[in-house]
């Protein structure tokens, strides 16, 4: 099944046509799908649901449209990609933008108790300086060991975050269902929530839902590529000024 033939002559044709290449067009079964995806659905083939392309490229562009604004300004947005297929994915996008970013378990409180977030990356800031500058000398062997065990556990919790000083503008993730506590932390302080959905989210919830196939590489790929490349272009307006 192929994008709707509505899409053909549209502006959004390419875009809809490297959706469809991506795989981003499919869905799950209808007997995972939530209620408020009804309406982005086209159709079924194989008993799998597909995604109505051209609903998702309307989508697609209104979330890239906002990315652009918050980049236009300077300020930051957390790229946040727990699941397997996203995680390299969205720590790779996140490093070429100079973005904060967490592609392992969402610590509970990263939001909510950001002071005290903070604290744990000073403090793994200050271990790893102290170590690169020979200053845990004065520590036993045993004592530089736990350490180093602790430096290790603080990166993987908090490495991602390093360049996050303030609370962030926008949190973009891979499937909100999967990343249900971090959308729920940025909803309570009102942090805009972009993300790329399956059929089985609530669109309802998140500011600028994007259905689409949130559990293929390719397509996980692709809207991240998407929304890199929307703040990159909102970036060249501050290094005009």
């Amino acid at each position: 099944m192929e994008p709707t033939t509505t899409a053909q002559n549209t502006p959004n044709k390419a875009l809809i046509d490297s959706m469809f290449k991506a795989g981003a067009h499919f869905a799950y079964a209808r007997s995972r799908r939530h209620p408020s995806a009804k309406p982005f659905i086209f159709g079924v083939k194989n008993r799998v649901e597909i995604f109505d392309l051209e609903k998702t490229s309307e989508s697609l562009e209104r979330a890239k449209a906002f990315v652009t604004s918050i980049a236009a300004t300077g300020k930051q947005i957390l790229f946040v990609g727990g699941k397997s297929e996203s995680r390299e994915i969205v720590k790779n996008a996140a490093l070429s933008l100079g973005m904060p970013y967490v592609s392992g378990r969402w610590i509970g409180g990263t939001f909510t108790n950001f002071p005290e977030i903070r604290r744990r990356i000073e403090k793994m800031e200050t271990l790893v300086s102290q170590r690169e500058k020979g200053e845990l000398g004065k520590y036993t062997k045993k004592e530089r060991l736990l350490i180093d065990r602790e430096i290790v556990k603080l990166e993987q919790f908090f490495g991602g975050l390093v360049s996050m000083k303030e609370m962030p503008k926008a949190l973009f993730v891979i499937d909100q269902k999967r990343e249900n506590i971090a959308v729920t932390e940025a909803q309570k302080i009102g942090i805009p929530v972009i993300s790329l959905s399956g059929s089985d989210c609530n669109l309802k919830e998140v500011e600028f839902p994007i259905p689409g196939n949130d559990a293929s590489l390719s397509s996980i790929n692709f809207f991240v590529s998407e929304i890199v490349a929307a703040f990159k272009e909102g970036a060249k307006s501050i290094k005009k000024i």
